[in-house]
Order: C-alpha cells, then sequence, then structure tokens
C-alpha cells in the first residue's frame, strides 16, 4: 500500500508535532540569510573594489554564516512540508534536533579553525591596518546582533495541542490498548534547530567584540599577541558552546531523558492514584514541546484505557500515549 506525501491514510489521524512558532522560526532564519547574505556581498565587493584584503575575507567569512543558517532554514521548510508524510511515524518534529546536532558539528569545526588559526599567529604574526579592521568587526558585530535579536527565542510563550484518538482492544477481554492524543496546554520545550542558529551568530558576535577589544588595545599599546589570545578564548567558548548543543540535540535523538525531566514520575503520579501499577513506561520527544509515551500498566480493577487517556490529559507537553490495561492476576 502506497502513501502519497502530505496524505493521511484512511482511518488514521495526523502526527504533526513541530514546535508551535515552527513558521515564525522558519520565516526569521530566512530574513536572517538574507540579510547575511547581502553583508556578504556587499564585503566582497567593497573589499575587491578598494583593495580591502580584510573586507574581503570578512565577506567570505559571512558565507559560511550564511551557510550554516541554511542548514537550519531548510529543516524548517523540510519539516513543514512533511509534517502529514505518513511515512514518518512519528512526524516531522524532530527534524528540527537532527539540523540543530548538524549544525553544532559545524560549529566546532569553527572553533578547531578558529584555534588553529589563533596558533599560528603567535609564531607568525600578521600585519594589521586596525582602523580598517575595526570598522569590519564594528560592521559585523551590528549585523550579527541584529540577526541574533531576530533569532531570539522567547521560552516562556505556550502551545495548544489538538488532536485525536481511537481505540485498539485485543482479543483478551482483560487487555485494553488505547492509542490517542492528548488535548492540552502547556509550555513549550527548546527548538534546538532554532538554537543553533542563534548560536552561530552568537559565535560571530562574540568574535567581533574580542576583536574589537584585541585590536583596539594592539592600536594604543601595540599589544599584537593579544589578537590571537582573544581568538583562543573565543574558540574555546564556541567550543563549550558546541558541546552543550551536541549534548542536548543528541539526546532528543537518541529519545533520552535528561535528569531534570519529571515527565515520566508524573505520569506514575497520575495512573497509580488508584491502585494501578505501571509495569512498563516509556517516554520520549517528539518534537518541541511535544512528547510521546506508552504505558503498561495492571490494576486489581482495570477501568477502559480511556480513564486514564483522561487523567493524562492534565500533564502539559503531553501530545501521543498508547496506553495498555491488564487486569492484576
Amino acid at each position: 500500500m502506497s502513501f502519497s506525501p502530505g496524505v493521511a491514510p484512511a482511518g488514521g489521524h495526523d502526527h504533526v508535532f513541530l514546535g508551535d512558532r515552527h513558521e515564525r522560526n522558519e520565516r526569521r532564519t530566512w530574513l536572517v540569510i538574507a540579510l547575511t547574505t547581502t553583508m556578504m556581498v556587499a564585503e566582497i565587493v567593497a573589499g575587491t573594489l578598494f583593495g580591502s584584503m580584510a573586507l574581503v575575507a570578512d565577506g567570505w567569512h559571512m558565507a559560511t554564516h550564511a551557510a550554516a543558517m541554511l542548514i537550519a532554514a531548510l529543516a524548517y521548510l523540510y519539516a513543514r512540508r512533511n509534517a502529514r508524510n505518513p511515512r514518518f511515524t512519528f512526524g516531522t518534529g524532530k527534524m528540527g534536533d537532527l539540523a540543530g546536532f548538524a549544525s553544532a558539528i559545524v560549529l566546532a569545526l569553527i572553533a578547531i579553525l578558529i584555534g588553529w588559526e589563533s596558533a599560528l599567529r603567535f609564531s607568525a604574526p600578521v600585519p594589521i591596518d586596525f582602523t580598517q579592521a575595526i570598522w569590519v568587526a564594528a560592521i559585523g558585530l551590528a549585523v550579527n546582533l541584529a540577526s541574533a535579536w531576530l533569532l531570539r527565542d522567547d521560552h516562556d510563550h505556550h502551545h495548544h495541542g489538538h488532536g485525536h484518538a481511537h481505540d485498539h482492544r485485543g482479543h483478551d477481554h482483560h487487555s485494553h490498548h488505547h492509542h490517542g492524543h492528548i488535548h492540552h496546554h502547556g509550555r513549550t520545550t527548546r527548538d534546538h534547530n532554532l538554537q543553533a542558529a542563534y548560536l552561530h551568530v552568537l559565535a560571530d558576535a562574540l568574535t567581533s567584540v574580542l576583536a574589537i577589544v584585541a585590536l583596539l588595545a594592539g592600536s594604543v599599546y601595540g599589544w599584537i599577541w593579544l589578537d590571537p589570545a582573544m581568538g583562543i578564548v573565543g574558540a574555546l567558548i564556541i567550543a563549550r558552546w558546541s558541546w552543550g548543543l551536541i549534548r542536548d540535540a543528541g539526546g532528543v535523538l537518541l529519545d533520552y531523558i535528561p535528569p531534570g525531566e519529571d515527565l515520566p514520575n508524573a505520569i506514575r503520579a497520575v495512573v497509580q492514584t488508584e491502585g494501578a501499577s505501571i509495569t512498563d513506561l516509556h517516554v520520549w520527544q517528539l518534537g518541541p514541546g511535544h512528547h510521546g509515551a506508552i504505558v503498561s500498566l495492571v490494576a486489581p480493577e482495570p477501568k477502559a484505557p480511556s480513564h486514564y487517556r483522561e487523567k493524562l490529559a492534565q500533564i502539559a507537553t503531553l501530545s501521543h500515549i498508547t496506553i495498555e490495561v491488564e487486569e492484576e492476576a
């Protein structure tokens, strides 16, 4: 049996687990790409016309920045267009985490390159045109701050989950299975795709700030060594950001439950209040603000799966649930 992308199978239901600000974040990412590309072209053209290698070099640096943003933008686009494609068993909500993980790897490579170049400059200093370099760094900082403002994420907004439910009953009358979507209101979780894009512009802004400090000190006191020293400091900070993003996005891809995540305990607290015992529980993230759960439980006097589903509806971010109920032996 074949399916067409975007069309749910007959009698089925959608598995759309995108973040509630998915389209807003996608639009802003494309806007940042446009802003960065414009700046890139302007610097390369101006540098070529006026013979400034500093401008040309920063222009090509902007090109790598735009390419990194493109990873995030294409991930948003692909996830949105395939959100209702039934071939994605649990939707495309994790596409942002995959893109965030890839961007974190790129960020780590950038940190290594900055650190390596800075180390080389300790042994082989490069002549610096301080005035021109400061202007280039200042313009780059302004563009990156504008981009960071566009990509800022408000973690206090809420989302609304909507769903559809249906029952599956086994041949054994003591065993009931229920699979459904929960209607809920709750706080969203972090969009790692947006976070990756934000960290890229923040890394560029950081290198611009450190460069400006080093260049000002170098022009006043002649401290040429401060420029590569600041490069190494920036590389270490960027590497730290990269590792944090690799850890967080990679954890989502591997269905890792962070130590501070209390959703499993919240499910146990709700289900086990009426004498039922959970024998097996699996919880994982489906997308920003959406979690799935598989709950197997036994009870002396088991109720219909819909009863437990209604009780679990109070838990924010629980968007998809499968329940198996058996009578206690």
